[in-house]
């Protein structure tokens, strides 16, 4: 099963996933700093943001020294669900590296990594969100 038929089934899409995820790593980062982080504008993140703040799963501070600015947080909905997509996470990467044995894997993610990080990609973000401009 593809990664986003399974968080279809949490009621959320592949971005939302990304979106949720980073703010988790970085609480009360702004809707700019989300945009930048994610490679993508910052209507859509508008997009998604409001979204999710809808659902109960993010919340929104305004800045105290820049009252335009949003910071962003999860709420305890939010936390909750993130643990069940990362058990989806989990399940997803077990199936798709089946053929390998434990130390494959270890190798895959290590390499993986070095990959990314030369890359200056975000950690646990898709770099499919490029592609959402």
């Amino acid at each position: 099963m593809q990664f986003g038929a399974r968080v279809e089934e949490l009621a959320l899409t592949p971005p939302l996933v990304g979106v949720l995820r980073m703010i988790s790593a970085r609480p009360g980062l702004s809707q700019q700093q989300l945009a930048r982080e994610l490679g993508l504008l910052p209507s859509k993140v508008v997009t998604f943001v409001d979204d999710l703040e809808r659902r109960g799963l993010v919340t929104r501070t305004r800045g105290t020294r820049d009252r335009r600015v949003q910071h962003l947080t999860l709420t305890p909905e939010g936390t909750e669900l993130l643990e069940e997509v990362r058990a989806v996470i989990a399940q997803h990467e077990a199936a798709f590296c089946q053929a390998l044995d434990p130390g494959e894997r270890a190798q895959l993610k290590a390499f993986l990594e070095r990959l990314a990080s030369s890359h200056q990609l975000t950690p646990g973000v898709h770099p499919g969100y490029r592609a959402l401009r």
